[in-house]
């Protein structure tokens, strides 16, 4: 009977105050919506990963903008040329912009989970 009670009072403080988010990320701005769009439409999850999610053939892409020796323009680089395993998907210079956008938003969303959980 004790540990129902305890259950029980665990239970309400989880989905009262337990689940209090200080720190919520803001929404997507209208650029990184259209980036994730693109995301979804190329695909792009089943060679990265977001937050651990998605394919092993490219590098995971969370915190890519904000990894030292990395950021905007490298991401840039690579949508518009490619690589070796990365087609070039011929994207204009708004769908990159797109793109960079909704990476820099998981990237700060990241960084807010992480401040989280300390």
């Amino acid at each position: 009977m004790l540990l129902f009670f305890l259950y029980l009072i665990f239970t309400i403080w989880v989905y009262s105050a337990g689940t209090e988010n200080r720190n919520i990320p803001e929404r997507m701005n209208e650029d990184a919506y259209a980036g994730k769009l693109l995301y979804q439409e190329y695909n792009c999850s089943s060679c990265h990963q977001l937050f651990g999610l998605g394919g092993y053939l490219g590098p995971e892409l969370t915190n890519v903008i904000s990894s030292k020796g990395k950021g905007e323009d490298y991401v840039k680089a690579f949508l518009k040329i490619g690589s070796r395993q990365m087609p070039d998907f011929q994207l204009d210079s708004l769908q990159s912009h797109q793109l960079v956008s909704f990476l820099a938003h998981i990237d700060s969303s990241a960084k807010n989970k992480i401040n989280l959980n300390r």
